[in-house]
């Protein structure tokens, strides 16, 4: 399961646009983004959609996946429209560096000032048996400090958060009966909403009743399923996935994301660190994790060059073109060993893949040979006898060292024997 963030402005418009449908109707959101677009249009264009920010007080803050915005005073509070223009004009364009990562500030969130009293934390987690719901009637930026307060109500995969008593599970918290039966209604509407909208994290700190009794999330999180997007793709429409703050998309990231684009297989790329020794080149999302947690625990994720995952029966082509990117960035520098593994495929075809791959690695035969590059290969699957006598073949072939391995070997193994033989170059 890939999870991507999207931004807080999309985050409750989807939300304010939708949650009514779950059985809550009283959440009317109202937000504007102001980008470097938006500084140069004078703000026109943001007044002219939305008329309330000039007749209501404002909040701004980044919309760049920040954490911690109230700590670095990122935040302006209860400012006019004037105010708010001066607040992103200064800061638009603005490097800034937050909890060691350096970036710069492109995009402002704008919304309406609530006036509230008590703030609260609400959490929906998506777990492998539950969603686990988390209450805590101390919210806003000291949060961590009172996570004793917190309240978790478990929703199990195959349970229907209208079967949960929700209220009853809030009998802890100081609010009047009528605040918590709002609450309640509001918490169930959020969980149907989560799983329709293939939500795996939302966050809303500090949520609050607003002096109108209404509840507001002040703050917003969302993580969606990337592979959710098969059966979210209409309700998803228009999203953006912004990259971390201050995390730009190497060239051959962004290639991989355009095959994946065009393709009904699945194709993904991180490049963690270009100078890492260890590289993967891994079948499967599941077999991708179990790799790299693998380099990680084992005390080498300093060194671990990606992270990414070829999926869904990609055509010869396809896996060729994604192997050929992977093996350039491994040759580049300091690559010393590359992992091709995966799992146990189900329909994948090893021997198909498996020619996309040895295409691009006949292709690098000088370059892996100049980097002494050692290659480790596991797999299983159908037709995986034909594709890993092929990998054996080529290994002799090109005389580059490689040891192949079938399903009779842990996936972990290989990557230990990676480990020992880089460990000892």
């Amino acid at each position: 399961m890939s999870r991507k963030k999207i931004r807080e402005h999309d985050a409750k418009k989807m939300l304010s646009t939708n949650l009514g449908r779950y059985g809550y109707a009283d959440l009317q959101l109202e937000v504007a983004l102001a980008d470097a677009g938006s500084v140069e249009d004078n703000f026109q264009k943001l007044i002219r959609e939305n008329p309330w920010l000039k007749t209501k007080k404002l909040v701004v803050k980044p919309d760049q996946l920040i954490g911690k915005k109230g700590k670095h005073n990122l935040v302006l509070l209860n400012a006019d429209f004037d105010g708010a223009k001066k607040f992103i004009k200064e800061n638009m364009g603005k490097t800034l560096e937050v909890q060691g990562i350096s970036g710069v500030l492109t995009h402002f969130i704008i919304e309406p000032f609530v006036e509230h009293k008590e703030e609260y934390f609400l959490a929906i987690v998506s777990k492998r048996n539950e969603d686990t719901i988390l209450f805590s009637d101390k919210g806003g930026v000291d949060v961590e400090e009172h996570w004793d307060r917190l309240i978790q109500i478990p929703v199990p995969i195959d349970a229907n958060i209208s079967d949960t008593d929700v209220k009853n599970s809030l009998g802890t918290i100081s609010l009047p009966d009528d605040k918590k039966e709002k609450l309640a209604s509001f918490i169930k509407a959020l969980h149907k909403y989560f799983v329709d909208f293939g939500c795996t994290y939302i966050e809303m700190n500090p949520l609050a009743f607003s002096n109108g009794g209404q509840l507001v999330p002040l703050g917003l999180v969302t993580e969606l399923d990337d592979c959710a997007f098969f059966k979210c793709e209409s309700k998803w429409a228009g999203l953006e996935f912004p990259e971390q703050f201050g995390r730009k998309k190497y060239p051959e990231e962004e290639f991989v994301a355009e095959l994946d684009d065009k393709t009904g297989a699945s194709l993904k790329l991180t490049v963690i660190n270009p100078d890492g020794k260890i590289w993967l080149l891994v079948a499967g999302g599941g077999a991708s994790v179990i790799y790299t947690d693998t380099v990680v625990d084992l005390g080498y994720g300093k060194e671990l060059g990606n992270y990414g995952e070829y999926s869904g029966d990609p055509n010869e082509e396809e896996t060729y073109q994604y192997s050929k990117t992977v093996i350039d960035l491994a040759t580049r520098k300091n690559g010393k060993v590359l992992i091709i593994g995966g799992g146990v495929a189900n329909f994948t075809n090893v021997a198909n893949t498996f020619k996309g791959i040895i295409r691009a690695l006949r292709e690098a035969k000088a370059k892996l040979q100049k980097n002494k590059m050692q290659i480790y290969v596991r797999r299983g699957g159908p037709n995986f006898e034909e594709g890993l006598k092929m990998m054996k073949g080529l290994g002799k072939e090109l005389d580059i060292p490689m040891e192949v391995y079938g399903p009779e070997t842990h996936m972990t193994k290989i990557v230990e024997l990676a480990i020992a033989h880089m460990s000892g170059v």
